[in-house]
């Protein structure tokens, strides 16, 4: 996987379906990560009915090339609103997460989608499925936040 921007050699095969979430280790965790993008886009929350909106107005540090955020490990320095996604804080934030999304399957006990590049053994595997945000977003300081509602899409899946 060497287009592969997540180091996801030396893990255990199918380590995702022998070990719970809050027994895997750093790289594990981050290799569950598809690289689909949808957690970066501005979300909508009905205050009422609890449902999320995905908009394709993406945060300020998304690269829509890639679907990845163009400064990761120092992303806090210019967000500090990030969520930071980890065994501890996943129960709070699977309701938002894409239904897609690894943690949210593994949390709700359902298997990876074939595409996903841990089963698929290539990164591409996430956009060639049309699953990816990819070349479909607009930077949040392009749209005023009133505006966000006419940039609500349906989840790619």
């Amino acid at each position: 996987m060497s287009d592969d921007p997540i180091d996801r050699d030396g893990l255990s095969p199918r380590f995702w379906e022998r070990k719970p979430l809050s027994k895997m280790n750093a790289a594990e965790w981050e290799a569950l990560c598809d690289g689909c993008g949808k957690c970066c886009l501005n979300k909508l929350e009905d205050e009422e009915t609890g449902q999320v909106d995905l908009t394709r107005v993406a945060c300020r540090l998304f690269d829509d090339a890639t679907c990845r955020c163009a400064q990761y490990d120092t992303r806090h320095s210019f967000v500090p609103e990030c969520i930071v996604l980890s065994p501890e804080t996943l129960e709070q934030h699977a309701y938002w997460l894409p239904r897609t999304c690894a943690y949210r399957l593994l949390h709700l006990g359902r298997p990876l989608y074939d595409w996903h590049p841990l089963i698929s053994g290539r990164a591409e595997s996430v956009h060639e499925a049309g699953v990816s945000v990819r070349g479909m977003t607009v930077p949040e300081f392009e749209v005023d936040d009133d505006a966000w509602e006419d940039h609500i899409i349906d989840e790619p899946h």
